[in-house]
């Protein structure tokens, strides 16, 4: 895999889903609370409203009260420029979202694979970059998945490189962020875990680890409402931000990567 000018970031298209009334029965690492359909809903609305003004054709799927935690669209599903591929939720009670997603990816895809083996990715344990594709080993995601998904992106074109997630780290990407353009957004543990290289980092002030997950999109970042030091230190890195509130999303470990698949398309 080559340098892929803006892979990271330049997108046209999202997949979203709204919040179910069953999301107040979402997973949760800590118990702060149960999160409200109906405001998670109205905090979903901001949210593709913000991925729309970035530029993007957003599709949001209608809600799922199977699914607790299907307002998650990144975790069941990856996408790249070529195609897409099903993922396979390191959750028992997530079985069965990859098969929701497909019509979805199909109507926008011309290839989509489902993961092989029998291991488990979450897409919240997958940071694409520009150069490489880094994927976090997890409670979530399992030895083999990442090493099936390598050799699917490896096919593909892609270099992959599968990573030790640091313990205490619910997904890869809970912890870190691409900002695009070679800088890296990360808490400290991150930040010194030697998985970036000699990417610029910039290190999440203490106390606002949860705003380690935003999104570049297009020429702006997407950041979490009610982090100010990390939104100063984003913009005092040169980038133009934009915030959303993700009050409901946080009780049930969710940021914003989680709630969209984000990819481009000719």
């Amino acid at each position: 895999m080559g340098h892929h000018s803006g892979l990271s970031f330049r997108f046209t298209h999202a997949i979203t889903r709204k919040p179910a009334d069953s999301v107040a029965s979402g997973i949760r690492a800590v118990d702060s609370g149960d999160p409200s359909g109906a405001k998670f809903r109205e905090e979903h609305e901001l949210y593709v409203n913000a991925l729309q003004e970035a530029g993007l054709s957003v599709v949001v799927l209608p809600p799922l009260e199977t699914f607790p935690d299907s307002c998650f669209v990144e975790d069941p599903a990856f996408c790249l420029p070529e195609g897409a591929i099903q993922l396979r939720p390191g959750t028992d009670s997530r079985e069965g979202e990859g098969a929701a997603i497909r019509p979805a990816l199909d109507a926008v895809f011309e290839k989509v694979v489902e993961l092989p083996g029998t291991g488990h990715v979450d897409g919240g344990d997958v940071l694409t970059l520009d150069d490489v594709i880094l994927i976090g080993l997890s409670a979530r995601t399992d030895q083999a998945g990442a090493d099936d998904f390598a050799k699917v992106l490896a096919e593909w074109g892609y270099k992959a490189e599968v990573c030790e997630t640091p313990e205490g780290v619910l997904h890869f990407k809970t912890a870190c962020s691409t900002l695009g353009d070679g800088v890296i957004l990360a808490t400290k543990v991150m930040a010194d875990s030697g998985f970036f290289g000699d990417r610029k980092v910039i290190v999440v002030p203490e106390g606002e680890e949860y705003a380690a997950n935003v999104i570049r999109v297009n020429d702006v970042v997407l950041v979490p409402e009610g982090y100010p030091k990390t939104l100063a230190a984003i913009e005092a890195a040169g980038f133009r931000t934009v915030v959303v509130p993700t009050h409901e999303a946080r009780k049930v470990d969710g940021g914003l990567s989680c709630l969209s698949l984000r990819f481009a398309v000719s």
